[in-house]
């Protein structure tokens, strides 16, 4: 049973991530992008690797793609009909998706990963946070700040001049 759950969360994985390179708004590609990092932060919890998860859903979720949304509306005209969206590559693209497909199972059928464990003496997500807000305060700090005039360059880059 836990296997099943298991693989609903890599189906839906794998669900978005072909919506997020199929649908033709760039904005539905962003929210099923989205998506598909939930659903890898779901295998992450899965996992038992919650500070994985966490992490996911902060930078990835709640960075990056909320990055890609403002840039997207940002952006004048970008859903504009009169703009082609067509791929004309998608046969050369399919073969070299299907090849890298039949490699890695084949990797992973001839690899023993199914019987690796995890290490005894894991880290808790306490003992990280504890870590994050004494040992390495300055640098994650220093991050912050890096984060904030990004976030301001790209409001003063997306600024309509009038």
């Amino acid at each position: 049973m836990p296997e099943f759950i298991f693989y609903i969360i890599a189906a839906c994985v794998c669900v978005f991530a072909v919506l997020a390179v199929t649908a033709r708004s760039i904005f539905h590609c962003a929210m099923f992008l989205a998506m598909a990092l939930l659903s890898i932060a779901g295998i992450y919890f899965y996992l038992d690797a919650q500070f994985l998860g966490i992490v996911q859903i902060l930078v990835y979720v709640g960075g990056v793609v909320t990055l890609f949304v403002f840039a997207i509306k940002l952006t004048a005209h970008i859903e504009d009909r009169s703009i082609r969206q067509v791929n004309s590559q998608i046969l050369p693209a399919a073969l070299i998706a299907l090849f890298f497909l039949v490699v890695l199972l084949r990797l992973f059928a001839a690899s023993s990963l199914m019987n690796l464990k995890p290490p005894a003496g894991s880290t808790t997500v306490a003992e990280l946070g504890q870590a994050l807000m004494t040992r390495y305060a300055l640098p994650f700090e220093f991050m912050s700040v890096i984060l904030l005039v990004a976030l301001v360059g790209a409001i003063v880059i997306g600024k309509v001049k009038s």
